[in-house]
């Protein structure tokens, strides 16, 4: 397989994904919106364009499975999985906000291999494959260099439903914010996740989240030299539904922080 390729072509997808996303926009009150659960919705667009990426990713690799959020296709394999996300930001989305999102990665057994955002207001493209560094628009991208927890600035997201740890989650903001540069909620994962990649954040970190908020990005913070984690330090961010992603030099502190607040 060659990745350089496909990431390419992927990104084509994701592109003209976002391009339809962003075209149904001005007819959003005519668009049907329907609750998944609690605050957690889903529009005709998100299935349409999740409709039209797994049947393009399914012309690449037609052996591949998928784990998609609006679970058009739900067909898994032993192998190659797609991992989508057709819209995230869909809350933003409704109320004509930005960021939105289109999402793609590719795992191959146990390990992401390829991760594509396109973040559709400013017409962003992020990138990555194993082993071949990570891009914006064609651009390479690095992680933040910077090492005090005093001098970051940091992103985080708010859960929606689970509101179980939201004593413990409190506390930790409340340190933050009195040790960082500040806190900044966008309401998409995938968007945090790529700007610590090209430096416009120095971490993330946020916990109800699942496979398709997480896997392309992960991946594009670990290419551009930056570091991912559960909140214990551990591996389980893809499925675990936590993550916590920065730079290499400030990682430990930012994780031990997280971990004696949210664990200890």
């Amino acid at each position: 397989m060659e990745l350089k390729k496909i990431t390419s072509q992927v990104v084509e997808i994701a592109k003209e994904a976002g391009e339809y996303i962003k075209s149904q926009q001005q007819r959003i009150h005519d668009i049907k919106i329907e609750a998944k659960g609690i605050h957690n919705y889903v529009t005709e667009v998100d299935k349409n364009s999740e409709k039209f990426i797994t049947k393009q990713l399914q012309e690449l690799l037609p052996e591949s499975g998928f784990i998609a959020e609006e679970q058009t296709i739900t067909r898994q394999s032993d192998t190659y999985n797609w991992i989508v996300d057709p819209l995230d930001g869909t809350t933003n989305y409704i109320h004509g906000l930005r960021p939105v999102a289109v999402s793609i990665a590719l795992r191959y057994k146990d390990q992401i291999i390829l991760g594509v955002i396109y973040e559709i207001g400013a017409q962003e493209a992020f990138w990555a494959y194993s082993g071949g560094g990570a891009y914006l628009n064609g651009m390479q991208i690095h992680v933040t260099r910077t090492a005090k927890l005093d001098d970051t600035l940091l992103a985080t997201g708010f859960p929606f439903y689970d509101y179980s740890r939201m004593e413990r989650y409190m506390k930790l903001l409340e340190y933050f914010m009195q040790t960082s540069h500040g806190l900044r909620r966008l309401g998409s994962a995938a968007t945090d996740l790529a700007y610590v990649a090209c430096g416009r954040f120095d971490g993330f970190f946020e916990y109800s989240l699942s496979p398709w908020d997480v896997a392309a990005g992960a991946l594009i913070v670990q290419e551009a030299g930056g570091k991912i984690a559960d909140f214990q330090g551990k591996d389980n961010w893809l499925f675990g539904k936590e993550i916590i992603a920065s730079n290499d030099i400030v990682f430990n502190d930012l994780m031990q922080v997280i971990k004696k607040t949210m664990y200890d």
